[in-house]
């Protein structure tokens, strides 16, 4: 996947960089590092889970056929899955609020 995107001065960004931003970022958020495409699988299958509609999906991870959106990029998890999800994202919400240093 190409990265695109330009740093302040409007110079392209070093893979290399952007790669060790965003190791430096997972580490900061306490998660497992993993390979940047994958963070676009999991986008795509939350999308999915949470009933985002495959068009607003597609144009979200930027694919030009719906195809790869639902072939690929999309899982459609059981309804054990969707109430996993939602229960991690209320325990997220409720944790953020809870620490927020503000």
């Amino acid at each position: 996947m190409a990265i695109r995107g330009a740093t302040r001065t409007g110079s392209p960004i070093e893979p290399r960089n952007f790669n060790r931003s965003f190791k430096r970022r997972c580490e900061l958020a306490g998660v497992r590092v993993i390979r940047l495409h994958d963070t676009r699988l999991t986008c795509g299958s939350l999308l999915a889970a949470l009933d985002v509609h495959p068009r607003v999906a597609m144009q979200i991870l930027r694919h030009s056929k719906i195809a790869i959106t639902m072939e690929i990029y999309t899982f459609v998890p059981s309804e054990d899955t969707r109430r996993a999800l939602k229960k991690l994202g209320e325990h997220m919400t409720s944790d953020t609020t809870q620490h927020d240093p503000e």
